[in-house]
């Protein structure tokens, strides 16, 4: 199975000197290739596909859209961080479940941004539009037609 760094047309090495290859379904080739890599694979090999994953675009909405947040919005008397509000934003999206700390206060069982697909990273900005919304918050960005439209 191929070396060097193509995406999509080949592999890269991992750390064990093996060949790992992520084919992006953009086109025909792409799919063909990875076609013939999962007919070549031998006993054991692990085939996952998944939808892709956010967009630099979306990441970078999110954090000044929750930077906003942070700078016009009071939580029931305190400040929060941007990094604070994705924390709320995110546990209140998913439903997060909340537990005791080992040393006290709780912990928020979280989900991570960078694990987002497109679609989830829309849900989330589509979320902080909405609820700053409801605190008269001002956005700085608003949701360009790049990042909404390539969502899915």
């Amino acid at each position: 199975m191929g070396g060097g760094n193509c995406v999509g047309l080949g592999g890269h090495w991992n750390v064990e000197g093996r060949v790992k290859q992520i084919f992006v379904m953009n086109h025909r080739q792409a799919r063909d290739r990875a076609i013939e890599a999962v007919r070549l694979a031998g006993d054991g090999y692990v085939i996952t596909v998944q939808e892709p994953k956010r967009s630099l675009a979306q990441n970078a909405l999110m954090w000044a859209l929750l930077t906003d947040l942070a700078e016009q919005v009071n939580w029931h008397g305190s400040k929060l961080t941007a990094e604070n509000w994705k924390d709320v934003c995110t546990a209140a999206l998913k439903r997060q479940d909340v537990v005791p700390g080992i040393e006290g206060g709780f912990v928020v069982l979280g989900t991570s941004t960078s694990k987002m697909t497109k679609l989830e990273m829309n849900e989330l900005i589509e979320f902080i539009y909405h609820f700053g919304s409801t605190k008269g918050v001002q956005f700085s960005e608003q949701y360009p037609e790049e990042v909404s439209e390539n969502h899915a």
